[in-house]
Formats: C-alpha cells, structure tokens, sequence
C-alpha cells in the first residue's frame, strides 16, 4: 500500500492558444515535489494509505474494487482509476449536516450542469449513501488536485462559516464536502462523480454503476 500525493502546480492561466493540461500527467508528475505539502496537511487531516490497483489494471482502465473498512469517520482514501485520483471520503454526521446550509453560496448545488454527476448523485450529498463521498480529485478548472480544508470556521483564509471540504492551490477554487464548486470561482463544475456501486456495505466497485 501507498500513500498517494497531492499536487501543488503553480502554473498561471493557461493561453487561449495551449491545450489544458492532461490531468493524469499533472497528478503524476507532480507527485515527487508535492510530499512537503502533504506532510503539512497530514497533521490536521487523517488520511489512509492509498491503495494501488495493477498496472495492467491501471492502462485497462479496468473496474477498481475498494474495501471501506480501515476508513476512519472524517477520513480520506485514495485510489487510482483510469490513471485519476479518486477520493474515497468517510463524512461524519457534522459534515453531511454542514451540506445543506451551503446552498445559498454553491454554482451548481443541484448539480444540474451534465457531465460531472451521474444521475444516482444528484442530491445534496452527491452520493449513494451520505456517509461516503467518491468523487474524482482533479480540480474542473486546469486539472490540479485540491487540498482538503476539513476543519471547519475561518481558517487558511476562509469565511467564517466554513463548513469544510478542498481547496485547489492552483488558482484558489473552493468545493464543499460533497464536491460541489462555489460561486464565483475559476472551476466552472463541480468535482466529477465517476461510476461505482456498493458491493456490499464494506466494499465499493469504481468504474461501474451496477454489477450487472
């Protein structure tokens, strides 16, 4: 098992005229110069190891299985598919009660724009169950991954009613614990929702909505 890293690209906007850049690449080849960062984040917000599927796995895009149950409440895994980070997220009772109440401040809090949330994640908490957050840690903006900003009130320059969730160190756009971009902010979506589906209450299949 690995732990995985969380980029800090600090590229400005990208010219009209360059492609944006591969997300996959990004999350990789940052990884080296990223472990400080990590180790900044780590005190204050518990992480477990990350696990690694097979390379043939990994360049098939194939269907990752993920056991759940080493996952803390207020705890965060990650793991890869189809060369992306995905987050696996364990929310407490506070954190799913923090949701609602960020509407009012949210681009998309129904998430009604297409092409980030499956039908199954068109609700407040975004998910299957509420208890569990799985979503994609690229930002929508030029594809750096955001940092977890868990601790909730006016800390590292957010409001004072901050209710939680990730900061993306790039160019600065904010989501909420359900993945949700607020208003006014460079990302114009929110996170992506990929497929996955529970196989049982410990265990996720990503890649796929159903097991048939």
């Amino acid at each position: 098992m690995s732990q995985d890293s969380i980029q800090h690209d600090n590229e400005g906007p990208a010219s009209p005229a360059v492609l944006p850049p591969d997300p996959s690449r990004r999350f990789w080849l940052g990884t080296a110069c990223a472990v400080g960062g990590v180790a900044g984040v780590a005190t204050a917000v518990p992480f477990v190891a990350s696990m690694s599927p097979s390379d043939r796995a990994k360049a098939a895009g194939a269907p990752v299985e993920v056991n759940l149950s080493s996952i803390a409440p207020g705890t965060m895994l990650t793991v890869e598919w189809q060369g992306k980070p995905v987050w696996i997220l364990r929310r407490t009772q506070a954190m799913i009660d923090g949701l609602a109440g960020q509407n009012d401040h949210l681009a998309d809090p129904n998430s009604d724009r297409p092409g980030f949330t499956p039908e199954f994640a068109k609700s407040t908490e975004r998910s299957r169950k509420p208890e569990w957050l799985v979503c994609v840690g690229i930002c929508t903006h030029l594809g750096c991954s955001p940092s977890p900003r868990f601790a909730v009130g006016g800390i590292e320059g957010m409001a004072s009613d901050w209710e939680g969730g990730f900061l993306c160190p790039c160019h600065g756009s904010i989501f909420d614990l359900a993945g949700r971009v607020f208003k006014n902010q460079p990302a114009p979506d929110n996170l992506e929702v990929p497929p996955y589906y529970f196989i049982d209450d410990n265990n996720i299949m990503v890649g796929l909505e159903s097991a048939a």
